[in-house]
Protein backbone atom coordinates (compact mmCIF):
# COMPACT_ATOMS: atom_id res chain seq x y z
CA UNK A 1 0.00 0.00 0.00
CA UNK A 2 1.30 3.43 -0.92
CA UNK A 3 0.89 6.16 1.66
CA UNK A 4 1.01 9.79 0.59
CA UNK A 5 2.15 12.52 2.95
CA UNK A 6 0.93 16.09 2.77
CA UNK A 7 3.86 18.38 2.15
CA UNK A 8 3.91 21.75 3.84
CA UNK A 9 1.92 23.89 1.45
CA UNK A 10 -1.02 26.27 1.34
CA UNK A 11 -3.20 23.65 3.02
CA UNK A 12 -0.82 23.48 5.99
CA UNK A 13 -0.76 27.25 6.19
CA UNK A 14 -4.56 27.42 6.23
CA UNK A 15 -4.95 24.36 8.43
CA UNK A 16 -1.76 23.68 10.49
CA UNK A 17 -3.28 20.48 11.88
CA UNK A 18 -2.60 18.85 8.45
CA UNK A 19 1.17 19.28 8.65
CA UNK A 20 2.95 15.93 8.55
CA UNK A 21 -0.23 13.84 8.69
CA UNK A 22 -0.70 10.74 6.61
CA UNK A 23 -3.33 11.14 3.92
CA UNK A 24 -4.60 7.87 2.56
CA UNK A 25 -8.03 8.97 1.35
CA UNK A 26 -8.49 11.77 -1.18
CA UNK A 27 -11.85 12.70 0.39
CA UNK A 28 -10.57 13.06 3.97
CA UNK A 29 -8.93 15.99 5.77
CA UNK A 30 -10.93 18.63 3.93
CA UNK A 31 -10.16 21.98 5.58
CA UNK A 32 -13.13 23.70 7.24
CA UNK A 33 -12.02 27.07 5.88
CA UNK A 34 -12.43 27.05 2.10
CA UNK A 35 -12.45 30.81 1.67
CA UNK A 36 -9.50 30.25 -0.67
CA UNK A 37 -8.99 27.40 -3.10
CA UNK A 38 -6.71 24.71 -1.64
CA UNK A 39 -3.77 23.20 -3.56
CA UNK A 40 -2.01 20.23 -1.94
CA UNK A 41 1.04 18.51 -3.42
CA UNK A 42 0.55 14.77 -2.91
CA UNK A 43 3.68 13.60 -4.69
CA UNK A 44 6.34 15.20 -6.83
CA UNK A 45 9.49 14.31 -8.73
CA UNK A 46 11.55 15.96 -11.45
CA UNK A 47 9.03 15.33 -14.26
CA UNK A 48 5.69 14.90 -12.50
CA UNK A 49 3.59 16.53 -9.80
CA UNK A 50 0.35 15.10 -8.42
CA UNK A 51 -1.89 17.46 -6.51
CA UNK A 52 -5.29 17.57 -4.89
CA UNK A 53 -7.25 20.76 -5.48
CA UNK A 54 -10.31 21.67 -3.42
CA UNK A 55 -12.65 24.36 -4.71
CA UNK A 56 -16.01 25.59 -3.46
CA UNK A 57 -17.50 28.39 -5.52
CA UNK A 58 -14.03 29.45 -6.69
CA UNK A 59 -12.92 30.57 -10.12
CA UNK A 60 -9.73 31.89 -11.66
CA UNK A 61 -9.19 35.66 -11.76
CA UNK A 62 -11.05 37.34 -14.65
CA UNK A 63 -7.87 38.58 -16.25
CA UNK A 64 -5.11 36.22 -17.26
CA UNK A 65 -4.81 32.54 -18.06
CA UNK A 66 -2.94 29.53 -16.75
CA UNK A 67 -0.15 28.95 -19.28
CA UNK A 68 1.77 26.03 -17.84
CA UNK A 69 5.04 24.56 -19.10
CA UNK A 70 3.88 21.02 -18.30
CA UNK A 71 0.90 19.01 -19.57
CA UNK A 72 -1.89 18.62 -17.04
CA UNK A 73 -4.25 15.67 -16.73
CA UNK A 74 -7.15 16.51 -14.43
CA UNK A 75 -10.20 14.65 -13.11
CA UNK A 76 -13.10 15.92 -11.02
CA UNK A 77 -13.61 13.34 -8.29
CA UNK A 78 -16.47 15.20 -6.61
CA UNK A 79 -18.45 18.30 -7.50
CA UNK A 80 -18.71 20.26 -10.74
CA UNK A 81 -16.62 22.79 -12.62
CA UNK A 82 -16.32 24.64 -15.91
CA UNK A 83 -12.96 25.15 -17.61
CA UNK A 84 -12.56 27.98 -20.11
CA UNK A 85 -9.96 27.91 -22.86
CA UNK A 86 -8.40 30.71 -24.87
CA UNK A 87 -9.22 29.19 -28.27
CA UNK A 88 -11.69 26.36 -27.54
CA UNK A 89 -15.24 26.06 -26.21
CA UNK A 90 -15.76 25.84 -22.45
CA UNK A 91 -15.91 22.36 -20.96
CA UNK A 92 -18.20 21.42 -18.07
CA UNK A 93 -16.76 18.73 -15.83
CA UNK A 94 -18.96 16.59 -13.60
CA UNK A 95 -17.93 13.91 -11.14
CA UNK A 96 -15.70 11.41 -12.95
CA UNK A 97 -14.99 13.61 -15.98
CA UNK A 98 -11.35 14.07 -16.93
CA UNK A 99 -9.28 15.69 -19.64
CA UNK A 100 -5.74 16.36 -20.70
CA UNK A 101 -4.59 19.96 -21.08
CA UNK A 102 -1.52 20.29 -23.30
CA UNK A 103 1.41 22.40 -22.14
CA UNK A 104 0.85 26.10 -22.93
CA UNK A 105 -2.88 25.59 -23.64
CA UNK A 106 -4.24 28.72 -22.01
CA UNK A 107 -7.06 27.86 -19.65
CA UNK A 108 -8.78 28.89 -16.44
CA UNK A 109 -11.52 27.76 -14.08
CA UNK A 110 -14.59 29.85 -14.83
CA UNK A 111 -16.90 28.20 -12.26
CA UNK A 112 -17.08 25.61 -9.50
CA UNK A 113 -20.23 24.74 -7.61
CA UNK A 114 -20.78 26.43 -4.27
CA UNK A 115 -23.16 23.65 -3.16
CA UNK A 116 -20.34 21.24 -2.25
CA UNK A 117 -16.59 20.89 -2.48
CA UNK A 118 -15.17 20.20 -5.91
CA UNK A 119 -12.27 17.80 -5.44
CA UNK A 120 -9.83 17.59 -8.32
CA UNK A 121 -6.86 15.33 -8.89
CA UNK A 122 -4.32 16.99 -11.18
CA UNK A 123 -1.23 15.40 -12.64
CA UNK A 124 1.33 17.78 -14.17
CA UNK A 125 3.85 15.97 -16.36
CA UNK A 126 6.42 16.45 -19.13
Amino acid sequence: MTILYIKCCAACYLNPSLKGKVMNNIFKNIPNDLSSEVFEDLSQSKNIKIERIISKGHSSPEKGWYDQVQNEWVIVLKGEAVLAFDNKPDIKLNQGDYLNIAAHQKHKVSWTTSEEETIWLAIHYD
